[in-house]
């Protein structure tokens, strides 16, 4: 079997909410998208469901609807298993996806129909619950991060960390948990690695694994998946032996976007904070930053960028990285009001605002998405390595030395339908061309 041949619905089991009742829905899923994303603390699905009634059995005794026998109304369990459809696919299996809404609802004598919105426990959790003590200084970031997922999420999920460098305290102020993990996530700085400088910025996001609490750093220095992608489309020959790792169709979505960088800051800033214990402003020495100021200094996706930007003007000979395009001003975030607050180094406020403002901002410098045989081995955050073709009159084989090389997936979706299967990414990644070397976390 091909990656893109239709798979096998082995469960598809709801069970109300009070646990009284259960039905397999196999024979009637229509079709069943999954999807993960390095910006969402939380995956989710998609089930569309046409049954033709009459299946549950009543509070009365009577035969009912699936809507109306179970009943649906929001919070019931799922067990989902997929079974893989070629040797290198395992499959899906997931245990503990709960019905976060039903739409498309359609329900007479003969049939019904509806669609099934479903999230993980933890999004329901997260609505329930609210972060109020106080962190103190002395702890590490990714050490909140775990005490977070365990004892307000309540959850064991929480599989992959990058140890923080940086301490920070701080009252969660009542917030819900997970906007309390994506605001630690902008201020994470990691440990530092070998020949490159750290830089702030993490993801905090789930996948079919769990929770991850990822660096950008270390993520752009993980090895990539281990088969490459490359541009064919058309029929699939069944006899191609690398037919499940073709990419069927892209588009590019972003490559560039002067006036969009420019608005947010990303080739020159002026930030001025003010710390609220001395009252004082950030020193004129220290409130510009420049993103060329890291260009050859931490590690990219592509090729050492090669940063060449307009003059300001016919005879002013200074570029758009010499004078700012943003201004930000605001008040120092120091966390808890703790004498013992460093702001030494990395451990700067500040310069972490900006550091990961630039690494957010420049991980979306290209932006595509491609649609490829059904993979459940990729998952978010992960880097795979592509080949695109290059226009040529000629009509060679050569790919695009430019828009070919190494992207991270920054969004993942799973289809199933009658039809077949497959995987829609979204990738992204900071420079163009190919990355001169490959890269491990040392």
């Amino acid at each position: 079997m091909a990656a893109i041949d239709k798979s096998l619905y082995e469960k598809f089991l709801i069970t109300s909410v009070d646990g009284s009742k259960s039905v397999e829905l196999s024979e009637g899923v229509v079709s069943f998208n999954y999807n993960e994303d390095v910006y969402s603390p939380m995956i989710t699905a998609m089930v569309v469901v046409a049954n033709t009634g009459n299946t549950v059995e009543g509070d009365d005794g009577k035969l009912q609807s699936v809507y109306n026998g179970l009943p649906l109304r929001g919070g019931e369990k799922m067990e989902i298993k997929i079974a893989g459809n070629s040797v290198d696919n395992n499959g899906l299996d997931f245990n503990d996806l709960y019905v976060g809404s039903i739409t498309n609802v359609l329900v007479d004598s003969q049939r019904e129909s509806f669609t099934l919105n479903l999230i993980s426990r933890e999004a329901i959790t997260n609505e329930t619950v609210r972060v109020g003590k106080r962190f103190p200084s002395s702890q590490k970031i990714s050490d909140s991060v775990e005490d977070i997922c365990k004892n307000y999420l309540s959850s064991d999920k929480l599989y992959d960390v990058d140890e923080t460098q940086n301490p920070y305290g701080f009252i969660g102020n009542m917030r819900k948990p997970f906007t309390v993990l994506t605001m630690l996530a902008s201020k994470s700085v990691p440990g530092t690695v070998s020949g490159k400088d750290a830089t702030a910025g993490y993801f905090f996001f789930e996948t079919q694994q769990g929770y991850r609490f990822k660096s950008i750093d270390s993520l752009i220095r993980n090895e990539p998946f281990s088969e490459k992608y490359v541009y064919s489309p058309g029929i699939i020959d069944t006899d191609d032996t690398t037919k499940d790792f073709k990419i069927l169709e892209f588009t590019t979505s972003r490559n560039q976007n002067l006036l969009e960088n420019l608005e947010r800051g990303a080739y020159c800033s002026h930030r001025q904070y003010m710390n609220p214990l001395t009252f004082q402003y950030t020193p004129s020495t220290q409130t510009i930053f420049k993103t060329e100021d890291y260009t050859g200094k931490i590690e990219n996706l592509g090729a050492e960028p090669d940063i060449i930007l307009p003059r300001l003007g016919a005879n002013d000979n200074r570029t758009l990285s010499s004078v700012p395009s943003r201004y930000v001003t605001g008040i120092l975030d120091i966390g808890t009001t703790d004498s013992s607050v460093s702001i030494e180094g990395n451990a700067d406020p500040a310069k972490i605002h900006s550091q990961s403002m630039m690494r957010y901002n420049t991980l979306f410098t290209q932006v595509l998405t491609m649609t490829i045989p059904l993979n459940t081995n990729l998952k978010a955050g992960d880097i795979i390595s592509c080949d695109f073709p290059r226009i040529d009159v000629e009509k060679r084989k050569e790919p695009d030395e430019i828009q070919s090389g190494l992207y991270m997936i920054k969004k993942l979706t799973h289809f199933f339908n009658s039809k077949g299967s497959y995987t829609k990414c979204q990738l992204c990644r900071d420079t163009n061309g190919r990355r001169s070397k490959w890269l491990k976390i040392l």
